[in-house]
């Protein structure tokens, strides 16, 4: 079973697939972040989980409606304890069958840590700047916070023992190079839209993993702050007194 749901649906989700999993369902979470996992432990074990990673660039176009706004599509899953289980290897045939753009990896954990780099650096900048990443990468300004922020990430990462190298913010950002200039994040679209926000999974989750080991982490803690009025969606008008 994929679990592919905004993270603040996340405990709702599980609460109302209780009925069909069963002991020998698995679930596969592809949903942002490295906290999503815990849930799905808390609620149905160790041994049901496999870890997952989803590289797609995408937006709610309509309701029922997803549009992909780029070329990048890619799912990367495995078991956490790196064994190529006979449950992986039916999941990876299924998906190379249908045409999807899949791996099967024996250290799944480190994948999703990976990708929480450039997550939390895009979505957090994008999102606070509103803006695009091809206006934060040729502004100076913005690009160096856009790798300072990667790089806190980074730092919580090897923390926790992932083990990144030294430079792995840096090409990172060679990553936001690539990209189509227009290309955004799903938390900026959301903000747009006045939907709520994932932050306290992406920045905010960098925070709370931060404080867990003794790392600083000033710029995401800024970016938490900033979006925390908009975390529940977009807050009702209030009227402005002008001063002076």
């Amino acid at each position: 079973m994929l679990l592919a749901v905004k993270l603040w649906d996340t405990e709702t989700v599980l609460e109302q697939i209780k009925p069909v999993v069963g002991p020998g369902t698995t679930l596969m979470s592809f949903q942002n972040g490295v906290l999503k996992d815990e849930a799905l432990r808390t609620a149905y074990g160790r041994a049901q989980i496999m870890g997952g990673v989803g590289y797609v660039a995408t937006t709610l176009e309509r309701p029922g409606v997803i549009r992909q706004t780029g070329p990048m599509q890619r799912l990367i899953f495995g078991e956490f304890d790196g064994r190529r289980s006979a449950r992986a290897e039916a999941f990876l045939d299924a998906c190379l069958k249908g045409g999807i753009n899949a791996e099967l990896s024996s250290n799944i954990l480190r994948e999703i840590w990976e990708k929480y780099v450039f997550l939390v650096g895009l979505s957090g900048t994008t999102t606070a700047m509103r803006s695009v990443v091809g206006a934060i990468r040729e502004n100076p300004q913005t690009r160096a916070f856009l790798l300072d922020v990667m790089r806190e990430v980074v730092a919580v990462e090897n923390a926790h023992g992932v083990d990144l190298a030294a430079d792995y913010a840096e090409r990172r950002l060679t990553l936001a190079d690539d990209v189509a200039y227009d290309m955004t994040s799903s938390m900026h679209h959301d903000l747009r839209r006045g939907r709520p926000l994932e932050i306290r999974w992406l920045s905010g989750g960098v925070v709370h993993l931060g404080n867990a080991v003794g790392v600083a982490t000033p710029l995401n803690r800024a970016i938490a702050d900033i979006l925390a009025l908009y975390e529940a969606g977009a807050p009702a008008p209030q009227e402005i007194n002008h001063a002076g």
